[in-house]
């Protein structure tokens, strides 16, 4: 006996279901002359991608009877295109026990139909169902089978790549970068963007097909040279985390603190440098803070530029004259506003150091005046007093209050500053920027600057404890070495003679 079963699909199901019922005293399986009996329940027509792991039809069969054997019923099932008479099966079920149902969801029954019926995207295909009940001892199986209809859907790309001048490598096709499929047709991808256009690819090396931006900002596939070329613009340098869904058409952009700051430089420009573009120095333990130590004869307005030279992309306080102390900041894209920090004149003749944080969402500007230490110390193993800080050798003093030199034998070992011998060690310290047991460059190089006891320096590293970091330079060769250290700068040079 054959049923047609027609309806309407609108959902995508994930993987094969099987369930069982329990029947526990197989004499129950005398069944006498029930009928076997296949429906259909929960079938969709039209599949769709975007509902890939919903379920696309479910299966159901009575028990069927074992002619008064008291056998156990074993179950197959098979799915075949219509009106080949199952000359060449898809076996869903064989040999089953006690199963009287069975489920497939869209995504497995649309590489059924695709690969195993012959069937085509956008076109309705029919196929026959047969459940057959087989019992040991009778010869002729029962069965009873149904048809039914579903039109397939043609998957997008497995594969998707960010092409164009705001890429990382550019418009080459050879070398567009890969994201992540994370599910079908969603992919990501994280990292730094530039300013310019882009849009999506499938296949590393080929222009075509690709994805491309539509006048109401979704994707949409272009396959030939004369449809519209469209592509996203980034407007802003930053770390963005990018998410393409192709079969919701949903792109986004989305500005992240990643584990890279939007920008690899940072200068301080204004009054002082007669807008001149002075470049500051990357924090040797987080990324996003960039430092400056310097001497301020006079005073003025002052901003931070991101690219030497350009007036645009700047960071400036939320407030017109703000004072130098004033934290608030914000990143300016275009011209306006052009707010400025001031020092005033009566605020000069000092060192101030300064900490800009440049973290999106959680901008800041610490300026603090730095009152200089009257001595620098040698300690570490490598040092003529080795680990004892009580007796620390110290550097000798110059013409500048920032500035101490020392010319004497170091050994192999360890070695680092401190700036006040604290017994407890957690006072201030000049430490290797590089590394732990890094060794010395033999250039003037950037040194790491912590006082574990100082708050103000503890607020400015909202992320580290301080108290725990402990770097050394690593001397490896004996001998007479020139040490010159600046502690306003916070720089440090370890020559050997």
């Amino acid at each position: 006996m054959k049923k047609y079963i027609y309806g309407f699909i609108g959902i995508l199901l994930g993987g094969l279901l099987l369930s069982a019922c329990t029947d526990q005293d197989y004499k129950q399986l005398d069944k006498g002359s029930n009928q076997l009996t296949l429906t259909a329940a929960e079938k969709v027509d039209n599949l769709q991608e975007i509902n890939h792991a919903s379920n696309a039809i479910t299966l159901n069969w009575t028990t069927g009877n074992n002619a008064d054997t008291g056998n156990r019923i074993y179950y197959q099932l098979e799915l075949a295109k219509a009106g080949t008479n199952f000359a060449e099966p898809y076996t869903a079920l064989a040999n089953g026990s006690q199963v009287y149902t069975w489920s497939i969801n869209e995504e497995n029954i649309n590489n059924l139909i695709l690969d195993k019926f012959g069937g085509t995207a956008g076109q309705p295909t029919s196929i026959d169902a047969r459940i057959s009940a087989i019992v040991n001892g009778v010869d002729q199986a029962q069965t009873d089978s149904l048809t039914f209809q579903m039109t397939p859907y043609k998957a997008v790309t497995t594969t998707l790549y960010l092409i164009g001048d705001a890429t990382p490598n550019g418009w080459s096709a050879d070398n567009a970068t890969a994201m992540t499929r994370t599910e079908n047709g969603l992919f990501t991808w994280e990292g730094t963007l530039k300013s310019g256009n882009l849009k999506f690819i499938t296949t590393l090396g080929q222009i075509l097909p690709s994805y491309n931006k539509n006048e109401n900002d979704s994707v949409v596939l272009r396959t030939r040279d004369d449809q519209p070329d469209g592509k996203w613009q980034i407007t802003v340098d930053h770390y963005y985390k990018v998410t393409a869904n192709l079969l919701t058409g949903q792109v986004t952009f989305t500005q992240e603190e990643g584990n890279k700051p939007a920008f690899d430089y940072l200068y301080f420009v204004g009054d002082m440098t007669s807008w001149n573009f002075v470049n500051m120095a990357h924090d040797p333990l987080d990324n996003f803070l960039f430092r400056y130590g310097h001497y301020f004869d006079q005073g003025g307005n002052f901003k931070f530029g991101t690219s030497e030279n350009s007036w645009e992309y700047m960071y400036k306080p939320t407030q017109e004259n703000a004072l130098y102390n004033e934290t608030s900041m914000q990143l300016v894209s275009g011209f306006s506003p052009d707010n400025k920090w001031e020092l005033k004149d009566s605020e000069t003749g000092k060192a101030y150091k300064i900490c800009v944080d440049i973290r999106t969402g959680k901008e800041r500007m610490m300026m603090s005046e730095f009152t200089p230490y009257s001595m620098m110390y040698l300690v570490g193993d490598a040092a003529p007093s080795g680990w004892d800080l009580g007796n620390a050798t110290p550097m000798t003093a110059t013409d500048s209050p920032y500035i101490f030199t020392w010319t004497g034998t170091l050994n192999a070992g360890e070695l680092k500053f401190s700036c006040d011998k604290q017994s407890d060690w957690l006072g201030g310290w000049f430490m290797c920027a590089n590394g732990n047991d890094e060794n010395p460059t033999g250039q003037t190089e950037k040194a790491l600057f912590v006082d574990m006891s100082n708050d103000y320096l503890k607020e400015e590293y909202k992320n580290i404890d301080i108290s725990s970091i402990d770097r050394k330079w690593k001397i490896t060769t004996s001998g007479t070495y020139t040490i010159t250290l600046n502690q306003l700068e916070e720089t440090v040079s370890i020559v050997k003679q």
